[in-house]
């Protein structure tokens, strides 16, 4: 399976590029990026911002319809890497664990989506797509209707209980992203 890295957002809150956040000295992507690529086939990063993640080495993706959120990441993903379903993650998510890669790749048996829930909802990443939705994807998009949440109730997504998500990550460090300056202090802080 392809993997995607989402790090092509506004950054309205944090006015800061988040894939280059740091924590223990290593940067938020790279993070990623080195757990993606011992674990899939490929991995792709989803930027508007080329010249940021260049120096990873991964196919860079922009958006093909301009910048609608991570629903048009995902689209764009998977219209130019030509992959049945790809694996996502936000690059504001440092935390991921191969426990919960393990559990959501192994949920996948060509739904729509795979989605673990996590605090009692579904968590739209990091999560696994198909590209049997991107008719549905772009549509959404050109109507100014991004929201996966929304998306992933109209389509046959898998939903992963939470309990087989805390076995593979009880603290649920998975899920942390980091959104406002709070949260990476915050993170920061514990780490």
């Amino acid at each position: 399976m392809k993997a995607v890295i989402l790090a092509g957002g506004e950054n309205r809150r944090l006015q800061k590029q988040k894939g280059l956040l740091e924590i223990n000295g290593r940067r938020f992507i790279e993070i990623i990026s080195e757990l993606f690529q011992d674990y899939f086939e490929s991995v792709y990063i989803s930027t508007n911002n080329p010249e940021v993640y260049w120096y990873l080495g991964h196919p860079l993706i922009g958006d093909i319809i301009d910048r609608r959120g991570p629903m048009s990441g995902i689209f764009s993903a998977l219209a130019c890497s030509g992959a049945p379903e790809i694996f996502v993650a936000a690059c504001d998510m440092p935390f991921i664990n191969c426990n919960v890669m393990d559990v959501i790749a192994g949920h996948y048996k060509g739904q729509d989506a795979v989605v673990p829930v996590y605090n009692g909802k579904p968590q739209p990443l990091p999560a696994i797509y198909s590209a049997k939705m991107m008719g549905l994807m772009e549509e959404r998009i050109k109507s100014d209707r991004c929201g996966l949440t929304n998306l992933l109730r109209d389509v046959n997504a898998g939903y992963i209980k939470e309990e087989e998500i805390l076995n593979a990550d009880p603290d649920g460090r998975s899920f942390i992203n980091i959104n406002t300056m709070d949260d990476y202090q915050d993170v920061r802080s514990k780490t």
